[in-house]
């Protein structure tokens, strides 16, 4: 019996992208990065109080400037911090749209995980109700 993968490859065929699937992907990429290091989470919550200098950010985790601007530099490439020069001095503010991104993307399994976990809830109920005998007031066991 002869098998043939030829049917299955796109011989001379432009290659084909589904760009709908994740659109954001890159920046939700970034925003996850980011926001997975416990320095730059720190650093994000500083910044919602106003803006603040490399300095400022670096101060409470002992680091040293370089390092500090290394995190910022990943929370700029997300989208969540914006840097503006001042003569010798870095101001970094936040922005918060990014964020939303991700909200919207993490709120998917929130209602995902809300369901399951209602289904199982309704599941053990139903499940408790069948197997326990129906006790009167006063009863004890």
């Amino acid at each position: 019996m002869y098998y043939s993968t030829n049917r299955l490859t796109f011989q001379g065929w432009p290659f084909i992208f589904n760009h709908m699937v994740e659109p954001q992907a890159p920046q939700l990429d970034s925003v996850f990065h980011a926001l997975g290091d416990a320095t730059r989470r720190h650093m994000l919550r500083d910044l919602a109080s106003g803006e603040r200098t490399v300095g400022q950010l670096a101060e409470p985790f002992s680091i040293s400037f370089q390092a500090a601007s290394k995190h910022i530099k990943a929370l700029e490439k997300a989208g969540l911090v914006h840097r503006e020069v001042r003569g010798r001095t870095h101001l970094c503010r936040l922005d918060p749209g990014p964020l939303a991104s991700a909200h919207r993307w993490l709120n998917f399994y929130e209602r995902f995980w809300n369901d399951h976990l209602d289904a199982l809830e309704r599941l053990l109920r139903k499940e408790g109700a069948r197997k326990s005998p129906t006790r009167k007031k006063g009863d004890h066991q």
